[in-house]
C-alpha cells in the first residue's frame, strides 16, 4: 500500500528481501521499484518513508517495523545508529557473511560477465570486535546532540567530545564512550585524555572556527603488543602540549610511541606534516610469520592484523610458487604481500607510487634480511611499461592489489600486453574488481575466487581472484 503526498512517499507492509551495495537493504514497492533503506535487515517486515525518486528506484527509511527479521541480533555498541561505522551490527554474523559473499558473486557475473569456477565459501573473522590496529578520533567542542536533548530544557552541561563524525556531517562530532573495534587499553587512553583535558581546561578543537588547542588522537596497536599514540595539536602551547603528553605517558607506561603534530592548517591530514616523537621510539612493529614490520605515524597497513594474515596466506597459496618464478607485486605499499611470498620465489620486483612506502619497503626487507625483493616507485600507468620489463626481466607471476578504484585501463593492458601465466588479483572493491576482469577475460580464465572479511560488522569484504591464461 502506498500514500502520497506533495514531498513524502509512504509504503506499508513491506518485505525487506536483499542487501545491495554500500551496505543498504532493498525492498519493492507497489509499483515494482526497488526501494534502498539504510535501516533494515533482510526478512523486516516495514513501513517506508521515502525521500528520493529515481527512474528505477527509491531511497528511503524504515520508520515503523511491523516484524522484525530472524537474521537480527543485538547491537553490542551503544553508539550504534548515531555513529556511522559498524553499520550491519544488527545483523548476525553469519548472515553478514552470506550477504557479503553474495555481493562478490553477483558482481563477478554481472559487472565481470565471467564464468566462475566453485565458490569457496567465504574466510570468516576469527575476532568479530575490536579487531582494528589503528582508529583516528577528533577532538571537538560542540558535540552532536539527539534530538531528544535538543527539545530538552535541561542543561545540556559538557559540550566537548572525543569521538567519531557523524556521517554527511563534517563539524559534528559523537562523543564516544566505549568504541567495539579496538581492543583495550583503546577505550581507556581516549577516555583518560578526554577527561584530563576537561579538568585541565585544554580547548577542544572547533572545526568551522579553526579554534582551539586538541584536534585528533591516533591510536595504533600491534599483535606483538606495541602502542603508538599521536596527538594532534592545532597550535603550539609547549606548556599545555607537555601536560597533556606528561600525563598519557605517566599514565599508561606501556605505551611504546607517543608522538605528536602541530598543525595549523585547515584540514587534519598529516601526511604533509612534521611528526614529533615524544617519548619512546617513533615507531611500533607488526610481526607476521616471522617477519617484522616497522610501522610509523604515516605508514599504510592493514588494519585487521589477523585477517590480513589469512589474506596474505590465500594470496601466496592462489600464486602457488615454486621457487623459481619471477613475480611482480604491484601496487606493493610498504612491501607486505611481495616479503611474505619471496621465500617460495626466485626473485619479486614490487610497484608503488607512494615514496614513502617503497622507502619502508625497502628498510623493512632489510630487516627481515630478504635479499630476492626490489621495490620501485612511481605511478604504476607510467613506471609498469615495456622499458621497465625488459629491465627487470618477464614475470611468470604477478600479484596486484590495487586500491578501491581498482587498476588503470592502462595497467590491465599492460598486464595483457606481458601476459604472465599466473595472475593473483586481490581487491577490497569486487565491482572494480569485476570491471577489471571482464577486460582480462578473453586471455585469462578464473579459476579460484575467495572472499575474506575483513571488517565485520560491516558491508566491506575483500576478495581474492587467481586468473589463469586459457
Amino acid at each position: 500500500m502506498a500514500r502520497k503526498n506533495k514531498r513524502k512517499q509512504v509504503f506499508t507492509n513491506v518485505e525487506v528481501f536483499d542487501t545491495a551495495a554500500k551496505g543498504k537493504s532493498v525492498a519493492k514497492a507497489p509499483d515494482g521499484k526497488v526501494i534502498f533503506l539504510p535501516n533494515a535487515v533482510p526478512g523486516d517486515v516495514v513501513d517506508v518513508q521515502t525521500f528520493k525518486k529515481r527512474k528505477a528506484y527509491y531511497e528511503g527509511k524504515a520508520t515503523v517495523f511491523h516484524t522484525l527479521s530472524d537474521k537480527r541480533t543485538e547491537p553490542a555498541c551503544q553508539h550504534y545508529g548515531v555513529c556511522g561505522g559498524c553499520k550491519w551490527q544488527d545483523m548476525a554474523y553469519e548472515h553478514q557473511l552470506f550477504y557479503k559473499q553474495k555481493e562478490v558473486i553477483n558482481n563477478l557475473i554481472r559487472i565481470g560477465h565471467i564464468e566462475l569456477p566453485e565458490i569457496t565459501p567465504i574466510k570468516a573473522a576469527a575476532e568479530q570486535y575490536f579487531y582494528r590496529n589503528k582508529m583516528e578520533f577528533s577532538f571537538s567542542d560542540s558535540r552532536w546532540l539527539t534530538l531528544e536533548e535538543i527539545q530538552s530544557d535541561e542543561d545540556l552541561g559538557d559540550r566537548n567530545a572525543l569521538g567519531f563524525h557523524i556521517p554527511g556531517m563534517w563539524d559534528k562530532i559523537l562523543d564516544v564512550k566505549k568504541c567495539h573495534l579496538q581492543a583495550d587499553p583503546s577505550n581507556a587512553i581516549r577516555n583518560a585524555i578526554k577527561t584530563f583535558a576537561l579538568e585541565n581546561d585544554l580547548e577542544f578543537f572547533n572545526t568551522r572556527n579553526q579554534t582551539g588547542l586538541l584536534r585528533t588522537l591516533m591510536l595504533r596497536t600491534s599483535s606483538t603488543g606495541d602502542i603508538m599514540v599521536l596527538v594532534q595539536f592545532f597550535k603550539e602551547d609547549k606548556e599545555k602540549r607537555e601536560l597533556l603528553l606528561d600525563f598519557v605517558a605517566e599514565t599508561f607506561p606501556q605505551i611504546t610511541s607517543l608522538q605528536y603534530v602541530v598543525n595549523e592548517k585547515a584540514n587534519d591530514t598529516i601526511y604533509d606534516q612534521e611528526v614529533i616523537c615524544y617519548k619512546g621510539q617513533d615507531h611500533i612493529f607488526e610481526e607476521m610469520e616471522g617477519l617484522k614490520f616497522k610501522i610509523n605515524a604515516k605508514s599504510f597497513y592493514q588494519t585487521n592484523s589477523a585477517q590480513a594474515f589469512e589474506l596474505y596466506k590465500l594470496t601466496r597459496e592462489f600464486a602457488n610458487l615454486k621457487g623459481d618464478e619471477l613475480v611482480y607485486d604491484l601496487y606493493t605499499g610498504t612491501g607486505t604481500i611481495a616479503q611474505f611470498v619471496s621465500k617460495n620465489a626466485k626473485k619479486v620486483i614490487g610497484v608503488e607510487s607512494v615514496p614513502d612506502a617503497i622507502s619502508a619497503a625497502k628498510e623493512n626487507a632489510e630487516r627481515n634480511n630478504i635479499t630476492n625483493c626490489e621495490f620501485f616507485v612511481g605511478d604504476m600507468k607510467n613506471v609498469f611499461n615495456e622499458a621497465f620489463i625488459n629491465t627487470h626481466g618477464q614475470p611468470d607471476v604477478i600479484i596486484t592489489d590495487p586500491p578501491r578504484d581498482g587498476m588503470h585501463k592502462d595497467v590491465v593492458k599492460q598486464i595483457l600486453n606481458v601476459a604472465p601465466q599466473k595472475v593473483v588479483y586481490v581487491s577490497c572493491n569486487s565491482a572494480t574488481q569485476a570491471r577489471d576482469l571482464e577486460l582480462m577475460d578473453a586471455m585469462y580464465k578464473v579459476t579460484k575466487t575467495q572472499a575474506v572479511d575483513m571488517f565485520p560488522q560491516t558491508h566491506h569484504v575483500e576478495n581474492i581472484v587467481l586468473l589463469e591464461k586459457r
